[in-house]
This record gives structure tokens, C-alpha cells and sequence, in this order.
């Protein structure tokens, strides 16, 4: 009887052991991952669930571990490596924080001066920022919604790009489908282009929509829009245009030379900018200069713009 007991009892002993081994092996058992991760709020399931989707190898025994340790932060979080142990990696998930950088794009700004930005602030390789963007996005310029972003130091310029390009892309079609009921990529970004041109040249939201019948007015009337600020497009964005800039400046966005809105958009708009594009007044306007108030005066008449130019540089 008692060998009975003792062979159960180095039966069940063995089978403890051997889970207990089999646990610490599981739990340093190397993983790798980004320094910084991104945890959405919910269910320690549903973190394990959105890890497994983006290729991390965690699964259901991590939940386990997870509800030992306690519920993972949600947000940023900063790993430190990229590979870690298990234990490791389960143990940062409930601890670690990242450090938030807050970057802001204003509205009118290119997106080669929001990279320059973005590689100064963040200590980001510009050139690998530039090749991200250009391999995620089939849209050259315009695509970025302007804003202030919270991003963490650490990340990666992958994943950075990704971020961006997704939470604008998202607004832009939300934005699309609340006036048009659908989203149009090209149909879309052609009143972005227009967009951008309001945005160079308006001094305020209020003068927007007034900016974008101009536009509107010269085109249908087969006149250059002959507009400063589409020169002032990327590396370019705050330099002044001046008449020998004008003469020797070949490219599309040039519309002293070109007629119509470039095909690029010249800047990332607000949309404030886009809701003019599409909505412009209903003016005979074809002209406007800057007045002393900073603001604009707007002219349906050469004469009077003539009158407007000679005032305002007095």
C-alpha cells in the first residue's frame, strides 16, 4: 500500500516538474519585437489577440502569464530591445512607458519640412523616413492631416510613416463619406490639390472659401491662376517667391507658366481648406491682393486690383 502512495505520489511529482520546467523554458524562450509598442485598451485577449496578428509570438499561454501579472498598459510602451526573454517581454507589457514627443503639423506645410521635423524631434534617419513615406504612399504630397501628434521616442521610421498615413487616411474618407456619401481616392485628392492652393494663399478660414472662388472663376475663364504660394511647394515651403523664381521655375506647380490647379497637391491642408475647395463662394472675383490688415481685398475687376496693388504698397 505504501509503495502505492509513493509511486503515485513521484508520479504526480514528475508531471509537476516537468510542467514547471516546461514553464520556465516557455518563459525564456526569446522573442522579438519593436523597441516601441503601441497597446490598445480592452481584454488581456484581445492584446494577445492584436500581438499575434502583427506576428509577435504570443498566444494563449501568454494570457495565462498575463493574468499572474496583471493587466498590460495601454498606449505607448517602450521595450528598450528588440529581443527579449518571455518573461521579459510579459513582464515590460504590464510596466513600461513610453516617452511622447509632441509634433505638430500646421496647415500649409510641406511634407519634406514635416520629415525634417520629424527626423530632428524624434532622432529619425531623414533618408529612410523619406523612402517610408515614398514605398507606403502612392499620393505625393497632401496626404498628412494636420495636426499635433503624440508620438513616442524610439519608434521606428516604419512604423511611424504607417501611423500617420493611417490616421489621416482615415479622416480624409470619414471626411469624404459625411459630404459625398462615398470616397474617391483620385476624385478625392484633386480637390486636396485645390485645397492646397487655398491653403498658401488665404489669410484666415474665413477668406477661404472666398480664395476658392477665384480659383474656380479664373479657370473658367481660361486665365493662369498666377499664384505665389504653388511655388512655395516642398524643400521651398517659406522661401519668398520672387519675379526671378517665377521666370526660371519649370516645374508644375509653377502657375505663372501652367494653367489650372498643379496635379500635386502643394501642401498638407486643413479641412477647413478642403471643405472651400469643394464649396467655394459664389463670387465674380478674380482678383485679390493683401491689404494692410494682413487680410485680403478681393476684386472682380483688373482696375480695381491695379487700385488694391498700388495702395498696399505705399
Amino acid at each position: 500500500m505504501n509503495d502505492k502512495k509513493l509511486t503515485k505520489i513521484k508520479y504526480i511529482f514528475e508531471i509537476v516538474l516537468i510542467i514547471i520546467l516546461s514553464f520556465m523554458y516557455c518563459l525564456n524562450q526569446p522573442i522579438i519585437s519593436s523597441k516601441v509598442l503601441y497597446i490598445p485598451e480592452g481584454s488581456i485577449n484581445k492584446i494577445i489577440a492584436q500581438l499575434s496578428n502583427e506576428n509577435y509570438n504570443v498566444g494563449k499561454v501568454d494570457s495565462i502569464i498575463l493574468r499572474l501579472l496583471g493587466l498590460p498598459q495601454s498606449g505607448w510602451i517602450n521595450i528598450g530591445t528588440t529581443k527579449s526573454t518571455r518573461a521579459d517581454f510579459l513582464y515590460k507589457l504590464t510596466t513600461a512607458k513610453a516617452a511622447l514627443q509632441n509634433i505638430t503639423l500646421i496647415p500649409g506645410e510641406t511634407t519634406y519640412i514635416f520629415l525634417n521635423e520629424l527626423s530632428h524631434n524624434l532622432q529619425l534617419d531623414r533618408k529612410i523616413l523619406q523612402s517610408e513615406y515614398e514605398s507606403q504612399s502612392n499620393i505625393q504630397e497632401g496626404v498628412f492631416v494636420p495636426n499635433t501628434y503624440k508620438l513616442p521616442v524610439g519608434i521606428t521610421e516604419k512604423e511611424l510613416i504607417r501611423i500617420l498615413l493611417s490616421k489621416s487616411l482615415s479622416q480624409m474618407k470619414d471626411l469624404s463619406v459625411k459630404i459625398f456619401g462615398t470616397y474617391n481616392e483620385k476624385k478625392w485628392f484633386q480637390y486636396v490639390a485645390i485645397a492646397s492652393v487655398i491653403q498658401k494663399e488665404s489669410a484666415n478660414v474665413k477668406e477661404m472659401p472666398l480664395v476658392s472662388s477665384v480659383i474656380f472663376n479664373r479657370i473658367k475663364r481660361g486665365m493662369k491662376l498666377q499664384m505665389d504660394g504653388t511655388l512655395n511647394y516642398g524643400k521651398y515651403s517659406h522661401i519668398k517667391v520672387t519675379p526671378k523664381r517665377i521666370k526660371e521655375d519649370k516645374t508644375i506647380f509653377n502657375t505663372y507658366v501652367h494653367k489650372g490647379v498643379p496635379s500635386v497637391p502643394v501642401c498638407n491642408v486643413s479641412f477647413e481648406a478642403i471643405r472651400a475647395a469643394i464649396f467655394p463662394a459664389k463670387t465674380n472675383y478674380l482678383y485679390f491682393m493683401k491689404s494692410e490688415k494682413g487680410n485680403h481685398d478681393f476684386s472682380c475687376n483688373y482696375s480695381t486690383h491695379l487700385y488694391n496693388i498700388r495702395r498696399a504698397t505705399k
